[in-house]
């Protein structure tokens, strides 16, 4: 059910029709999914399509408010922005220009939770591939302290290699984890944002740095669908399949490269790949 939502934010989400693909009457539809899940179909709705809409507001400049709004299910701007403020604290436009991510975070909290009690993606010894990687020369941003600030981070990287010109459609995307997702202290949570490009980089004060993703063997683990927390594939890597593999990992960090992004197309559809370099 909640894959079917997913796929149909777009469409009228009524009780009828959702009891209807659950195979449930609209009662027992309505009450197992609130016991299971925490919050109610229509909650969780919500929440969704305002996930996708503060996407859309804090990365995509180019959009409209009011589009944004009625994609987000409101009858117009208006009643959007009263409903943002009150789960965010903040305005549409005034969330466009400086987003203050923690209220953001725990909006959302109701949301995670539900999509983690039943959505846990598994994986197997068969999904991992072995892949010889070319060394690639990137452009790198990098965020250094609390995950909660990552988001500001995102929003200048976007803005920097869109003013680069430097397009996701013709320059590969990575990240490169250089500390745990969740390590003891906030302050010591380190991400590259990196940009492939073989062009030199020019001096931008500390923001951007020239560097380079090394050649060799990785193990490559594809993961479609929800890629905002991509610890669960890192963990198979490491606990399940690199003992198994008899193979052992060289002397660099975890990497994905993100081959399609939330919200340019829906979350189901997102799609990245894990890279585990091995010696």
């Amino acid at each position: 059910m909640l894959d079917h939502i997913d796929r149909h934010l777009d469409r009228d989400l009524d009780l009828d029709a959702l009891s209807s693909v659950a195979a449930y009457s609209k009662y027992h539809f309505h009450r197992q999914f609130t016991a299971t899940f925490g919050l109610s179909v229509h909650r969780y709705i919500q929440l969704a399509r305002m996930k996708r809409a503060s996407y859309r507001l804090a990365y995509r400049d180019a959009e409209s408010v009011t589009d944004i709004a009625m994609d987000a299910g409101y009858d117009g701007p208006d009643a959007f922005a009263r409903a943002f403020r009150q789960r965010f604290g903040q305005s549409p436009s005034s969330f466009r220009k400086s987003p203050d991510w923690e209220p953001w975070l725990a909006a959302f909290g109701p949301l995670d939770n539900a999509r983690s009690k039943l959505m846990q993606k598994t994986f197997t010894i068969d999904d991992v591939t072995i892949r010889e990687v070319a060394p690639t020369p990137v452009a790198i941003m990098e965020h250094r302290g609390d995950p909660a600030t990552l988001g500001a981070t995102i929003q200048r990287f976007i803005a920097w290699r869109q003013a680069a010109g430097l397009h996701p459609r013709t320059n590969p995307t990575f990240n490169v984890w250089r500390s745990e997702r969740r390590p003891a202290s906030p302050a010591d949570y380190s991400l590259d944002l990196c940009v492939g490009t073989n062009r030199p980089i020019e001096p931008n004060g500390d923001e951007i740095k020239a560097g380079e993703i090394p050649g060799g063997r990785c193990a490559v683990l594809r993961i479609v669908g929800n890629t905002d927390n991509l610890e669960p594939a890192a963990l198979f890597l490491y606990r399940n399949w690199l003992p198994a593999s008899g193979d052992e990992a060289r002397d660099f960090p975890i990497y994905c490269q993100r081959l399609s992004f939330f919200p340019e197309v829906s979350e189901h559809e997102a799609v990245a790949e894990l890279f585990l370099p091995l010696k």
